[in-house]
């Protein structure tokens, strides 16, 4: 049996992953009444790419709707499947002898069907004529929106496919439905990037101080999954936001690439997670940097951790995610008003959308191997308009085998302020006096993956949670607070 694994300690992944993967897929096809007979899925891999005009090769990560149906690491390739049959199939990029020099041994066409337990391997020059053998009806190529970036798949296309029948309707849909719903084997990758990242949370918590450099924490977090976890990817690019920067949602670009010094009692906001063998963790721990919350980062701390955790014993099959928001929502808001910072009735809040001011962005998201995974507005579904719930990533009602984020949070973001206190609705409910006093303060974001189970959901995330757990762990852990 074949498996990835990178270092001997971390986990091994079966091809059987992936064989499951295909065969789910194809028994989905093979209940579309509209399928034609004797139908090849076809798939086009990702491409090594260079830096602009340069000769600088990234780092290579394979296409994500191709690395579920094959787990193949290297670019070039195009992958088939004959629904009829089941018979996978793997066209490989054949390299020119020079490539020996630079890359490393040419491999033939029978190490990729052993690495990959598939039933053929050939090369891309032969795919014509290897599907042209075959005589499909149709080729399935794939093509569809991806609901979150607002772009289209990349459609498979070789030398000779206009001479082919395309049905690019039926794949986009079904593969994508597919992803949503999680294997025990994927299960099993998910709960081991969970596994890695969360320690690699905890070891950031241990090195913290005062002085140090945001990106600093960001390089302990890096060399942790990769030293210990073989993560050679990010999940995403990392938010390690202190202090007003938290009140930045996305943090960490180009633009502010996580530069800032870490002051005394700075509210520390680090949105990380690694990524093993194409599948992600998306974790978000928020703490004081010299380990002791002030009275008001503990405020909204414990407001965005009840709503976390309401959340947390609210899903199960049958509740949508709609809903789910709308309960953060209502105990963000009740918990903000008890401190004094909003007056008035919470249904009317809620009506006039005052949570949004706190809690601009949805409650979560689908997680597996995109971050933000696909599926979450499956074709023709109506996105919600409202602030806050507009940028909900999906609404779906839950069912067993999805994997998510539950991601609340309440920041003082000054532009969303501003604008409150201008509008003659909105500024009846906000106190203006006391939630000045949390301007600068920056924000809290709560992140935890979970699966849904039968009658609930499994929390794969492990981190100290409450005030209590973080303050007590800096207090035996953290390197300098021991000193």
């Amino acid at each position: 049996m074949s498996f990835y694994q990178l270092g001997e300690k971390t986990l091994k992944v079966s091809m059987q992953l992936f064989a499951l993967n295909r065969k789910n897929l194809l028994q989905k096809l093979r209940n579309q009444p509209d399928l034609p007979k004797s139908s090849i899925v076809l798939l086009e891999g990702g491409k090594s790419t260079t830096r602009y005009c340069s000769d600088h090769e990234d780092v290579f990560r394979q296409e994500s709707y191709f690395h579920w149906c094959f787990g193949v690491t290297e670019p070039d390739f195009y992958g088939a499947i004959e629904v009829d049959t089941g018979n996978s199939i793997l066209f490989a990029p054949l390299l020119p002898a020079e490539y020996a020099i630079w890359m490393g041994k040419i491999q033939p066409a029978s190490y990729f069907k052993q690495k990959y337990e598939v039933d053929q391997v050939f090369f891309t020059n032969q795919i014509s004529k290897i599907l042209k053998q075959k005589n499909p009806s149709f080729l399935l190529t794939l093509y569809g929106l991806n609901t979150d970036s607002g772009n289209y798949s990349k459609e498979a296309h070789f030398e000779g496919i206009e001479n082919f029948k395309i049905n690019n309707k039926i794949l986009h849909p079904n593969i994508t439905e597919c992803r949503v719903y999680k294997t025990d084997l994927e299960l099993e990758v998910l709960r081991y990037t969970n596994k890695i990242s969360s320690e690699a949370h905890k070891e950031v918590m241990k090195n913290i101080k005062p002085g140090l450099y945001e990106f600093q924490m960001e390089s302990i977090f890096q060399d942790y999954c990769y030293r210990f976890g073989g993560m050679r990817h990010m999940s995403y690019t990392c938010i390690c936001a202190t202090g007003n920067n938290g009140s930045v949602l996305h943090y960490g670009h180009a633009g502010a690439p996580n530069d800032k010094r870490l002051n005394e009692n700075d509210l520390c906001l680090f949105d990380m997670g690694g990524e093993y063998y194409c599948y992600a963790s998306d974790i978000t721990c928020t703490f004081p940097s010299n380990g002791k919350f002030s009275p008001r980062q503990k405020i909204i701390y414990e407001a965005t951790l009840r709503a976390n955790r309401a959340v947390l014993n609210a899903v199960k099959p049958g509740v949508t995610w709609y809903d789910m928001h709308l309960l953060a929502d209502r105990v963000i808001l009740e918990d903000l008003k008890a401190a004094g910072l909003l007056v008035g009735e919470v249904n009317e809040m809620l009506e006039h959308r005052i949570s949004a001011l706190f809690f601009p962005h949805g409650l979560g998201h689908m997680l597996g191997i995109d971050t933000h995974d696909v599926g979450g507005y499956p074709d023709n579904t109506q996105r919600p308009k409202p602030s806050g719930l507009k940028s909900l990533r999906t609404t779906r009602k839950l069912e067993k085998g999805m994997v998510l984020t539950i991601e609340p949070g309440v920041y003082f973001i000054d532009y969303l302020l501003d604008e409150a206190f201008k509008d003659p609705v909105k500024s009846k409910f906000l106190v203006k006096e006391e939630i000045e006093k949390y301007r600068g303060i920056g924000g809290v974001r709560i992140e935890d993956n979970i699966f849904i189970t039968e009658n609930g959901a499994e929390l794969m995330t492990d981190v100290p949670r409450t005030v209590e757990e973080i303050e007590d762990y800096m207090q035996k852990n953290n390197i300098f607070l021991k000193q």
